[in-house]
């Protein structure tokens, strides 16, 4: 008894939806590092993704590798509209929100730093105001990949804000991130195993530099 009442707290997504932004020109961009993220997923578990008019955006579903049945998404709604995607595919489904693992960038962590976490507020993501607006709730576990902040961060204006999010990654820093998608996907099949609060200790433990084989 006592396991089954452990087993029904643990955390495991059925969905994963990584943030970006449609269009060629935003493509491999720091801002996309979600769409990466769960393209990384579909290559690793073999899951293809196909444009889902009903779930407006690229989506597709398959066996994870714990066995489980699992859905991926990026939604083409634009970065601001994000929460639509979601709520269509959580509608369709019936998923609850905690059953929904968000990926995305955040300037706050360095490159080669992720952090997992099962609630929180969007910290002035325009994906994840959506996220939070359409799931009705912030209490859905996501995971922040770090983009690091623009040169002189101090003195930083909106517009070097916006030009570095919308940047692409240098050859070095491509080199972390190939690093830490790899490691993403670790993170995943974790909290598809154990749930994502046990993940958390290794996915939110480990840094990655361009010198790491």
């Amino acid at each position: 008894m006592t396991e089954a009442i452990a087993k029904k707290t643990l955390v495991i997504p059925q969905l994963i939806v990584g943030l970006g932004n449609p269009e060629p020109k935003y493509d491999q961009t720091r801002h996309n590092i979600g769409f990466a993220a769960v393209d990384a997923l579909s290559r690793s578990w073999k899951i293809p993704l196909a444009e889902n008019r009903k779930f407006q955006g690229e989506y597709g579903e398959g066996i994870a590798p714990t066995g489980d049945k699992i859905r991926l998404l990026k939604p083409l709604t634009y970065m601001n509209r994000s929460g639509q995607a979601m709520q269509a595919v959580t509608s369709w489904y019936k998923l609850q929100p905690d059953l929904v693992l968000v990926i995305y960038d955040d300037m706050d962590l360095p490159i080669g730093k992720t952090r997992l976490r099962l609630s929180g507020s969007a910290g002035g993501h325009n994906g994840m105001k959506s996220a939070i607006a359409h799931l009705g709730t912030q209490n859905f576990p996501r995971l922040r990949i770090g983009i690091g902040k623009p040169k002189g961060a101090a003195n930083s204006t909106e517009s070097d804000t916006v030009s570095h999010v919308l940047g692409r990654f240098s050859a070095p820093e491509n080199q972390q991130i190939s690093l830490v998608l790899q490691f993403v996907v670790e993170c995943a099949e974790l909290s598809l195993k154990q749930g994502v609060e046990k993940a958390m200790n290794i996915c939110n433990s480990r840094s990655f530099d361009s010198s790491e084989p």
